[in-house]
C-alpha cells in the first residue's frame, strides 16, 4: 500500500458528483474535507496513469502496487475487487476514498476485521476456506518476492486453522476470525496507513490554498 502515499499538489479538486463531494465523504469516513482533497489529486494522478479518464483500472491499480500493470496476483485482484464497490470494473473517487478510510489510523477495528475477512474471503461465500488460506498466503509471499516450501506454507496454513477454526467444520467464520486476530492484533498491522493521518501535515500549502473549510 505504499505506493498510494504517490505526490499531491495544490490544485483545487474539480466539481465532483454528489456522493462524492469532499464534505459528504467526510461525514462518511475518518477523513477531513481537506485530507479528502488531497487524496484526489493522488487519485488524479493514478487514474491517468494509462487512461486519463478519471477512474482507476486494474491495470492502473496494479502498476500502483507492483510497478507493473501486467503482473498477475490473487492479493491485488482481491483488493482492487474491494475497491471495486459497484464491481463495474472500474474504481471511482467515491469508491477509492470510502474503501481507503478503512487504512486510516482513525478508523475503527471492527471495519479492519470486517475488511481483512473479506480479503481472505476469496469466493465471497462469507466463510474462510483452507484453501483461500493458502491461496492468500502463497499471493503474500508473492508480492513480497519471498518463497517457502509447500511444507512450511502448509505449515502455517494449518496452524492458523487449528487456532482459528474453533468449531471444527474446516472453515472460519466472521466470529471465528474477529477472535483470532483479537488474540493476533499483528494480523491488522498493514490495515493501518500512518500518513493517511498526515496529509495536510505534509502538504500545509495545500490546505492554505485551499476554500472548503475543514469540518472535522
Amino acid at each position: 500500500m505504499d505506493a498510494f502515499k504517490g505526490c499531491f499538489c495544490s490544485t483545487k479538486t474539480s466539481k465532483l458528483p454528489r456522493d462524492e463531494d469532499p464534505i459528504i465523504l467526510a461525514s462518511e469516513t475518518p477523513f477531513t474535507v481537506n485530507e479528502i482533497e488531497a487524496l484526489h489529486d493522488l487519485f488524479k494522478k493514478l487514474s491517468s496513469t494509462i487512461v486519463d479518464d478519471d477512474l482507476i483500472h486494474k491495470e492502473e491499480f496494479q502498476l500502483a502496487l507492483f510497478s507493473n500493470s501486467s503482473k498477475q496476483n490473487i492479493f491485488s485482484d482481491r483488493v482492487f475487487d474491494l475497491f471495486d464497490a459497484k464491481h463495474n470494473g472500474v474504481i471511482k473517487f467515491g469508491e477509492f476514498v470510502r474503501s481507503l478510510s478503512v487504512f486510516h489510523p482513525n478508523a475503527s477495528e471492527e471495519d479492519k476485521i470486517t475488511f481483512a475477512f473479506r480479503l481472505y474471503d476469496l469466493r465471497q461465500t462469507g466463510y474462510i476456506e483452507r484453501v483461500e488460506l493458502k491461496e492468500m498466503v502463497l499471493a503474500i509471499l508473492s508480492e513480497l518476492d519471498s518463497t517457502l516450501t509447500d511444507d512450511a506454507v502448509d505449515s502455517i496454513v494449518d496452524k492458523t486453522m487449528i487456532e482459528a477454526d474453533l468449531n471444527g467444520d474446516g472453515r472460519i467464520d466472521p466470529e471465528e476470525w474477529k477472535d483470532f486476530v483479537t488474540k493476533n492484533p499483528s494480523l491488522l498491522k498493514n490495515m493501518t496507513l500512518p500518513y493517511l493521518k498526515e496529509l495536510t501535515l505534509a502538504f500545509p500549502s495545500f490546505v492554505l490554498n485551499t476554500e472548503v473549510p475543514d469540518y472535522k
